[in-house]
């Protein structure tokens, strides 16, 4: 029996699919983003950032503009690092280039390095959540754990079905208007698969008019127009704590004392690094996480310990 494959992770949500499937003790190397499960923080990591974060994020944004426009990269991998560990299989992504490596990048080293000719390259490129359940299936079709991908994606659809038969009922006068904010300064509304956790949550985002497109810029008079009566910060990447930070845009914004959402005290701040734009297994969490936000009256506040901050005198 041949020896079970060594696997490199260059993606977070990667990372939470081969744990889930069983695979942590075949991982080899993570991204510098992978955080979780803890376990996944003692792997070697492979993969830098070039971006300051520690910064606002209009100058987030401006970095990686020019960085852009440069043609340099956003993230570095080390190369010799990842040759020496030896990877049969290397998991990455082909989405979105400001998220994560670059995997024109990946499949360059892999061509170029001796060391790497065997290794297996797979890409994740997920849009919707049907993509991210058919990334599970990607990830086990090509370690060999078929029937495990297949059980697992049947489980987080039993999820969704939970939350759903709460909430497909619900007419729309009952669903709230949510604006789900990515990223504060330029202003952006969460596209991909934010439009769909919406809807299966209880609320309607018409800005958006479909799942499975990029995020891209809005301007403050659209959402002052369309007044959300729920407002959710997720900037793009970020944690708790960050995302509760940038909010601090909102309170110097015209006429955001006027929304509805403000008024009532529906504007909220979500750890969008753990959650939401993270699309993995926890993306059935972020559906669970809003569905609460959305409608406590039917699920309960409880999942808003921990990944979920009311923000007030916004």
């Amino acid at each position: 029996m041949p020896p079970p494959p060594r696997i490199a992770s260059l993606l977070a949500s990667g990372t939470e699919i081969l744990y889930a499937l069983g695979l942590g003790e075949q991982v080899v190397a993570v991204s510098h983003e992978c955080d979780y499960p803890p376990a996944a923080a003692d792997k070697p990591r492979v993969t830098v950032s070039h971006i300051a974060a520690n910064v606002t994020s209009g100058q987030i944004d401006q970095q990686v503009r020019e960085r852009l426009a440069e043609g340099a990269a956003l993230y570095g991998i080390d190369a010799e690092m990842l040759a020496a560990l030896a990877p049969d299989l290397i998991v990455t992504q082909a989405q979105c280039d400001v998220c994560a490596v670059k995997y024109a990048d990946v499949l360059n080293l892999v061509h170029c390095e001796p060391r790497l000719q065997a290794t297996q390259v797979v890409a994740l490129n997920p849009n919707t959540i049907a993509d991210i359940f058919a990334d599970i299936h990607r990830v086990g079709d090509a370690t060999g754990r078929v029937a495990e991908a297949r059980a697992y994606v049947a489980q987080l659809q039993m999820r969704i079905q939970a939350v759903r038969a709460k909430t497909d009922p619900l007419p729309p006068e009952q669903r709230p208007r949510v604006a789900c904010l990515e990223w504060l300064d330029p202003l952006m509304l969460a596209a991909n698969w934010m439009p769909q956790l919406i809807e299966w949550a209880g609320g309607q985002q018409p800005l958006i008019d479909a799942a499975g497109k990029h995020s891209t810029c809005t301007d403050w008079q659209t959402i002052i127009d369309y007044d959300p009566q729920v407002i959710v910060v997720m900037p793009c990447g970020f944690d708790l704590p960050r995302a509760i930070q940038d909010a601090d845009v909102l309170r110097s914004l015209p006429g955001v004392a006027s929304m509805s959402a403000v008024r009532n005290g529906r504007v909220v701040a979500v750890d969008d690094n753990a959650y939401f734009n993270r699309s993995g297994p926890r993306i059935v969490d972020s559906l669970e996480i809003l569905a609460s936000v959305l409608h406590p009256e039917l699920f309960g506040p409880a999942l808003l310990i921990h990944a979920v901050a009311v923000l007030a005198n916004v």
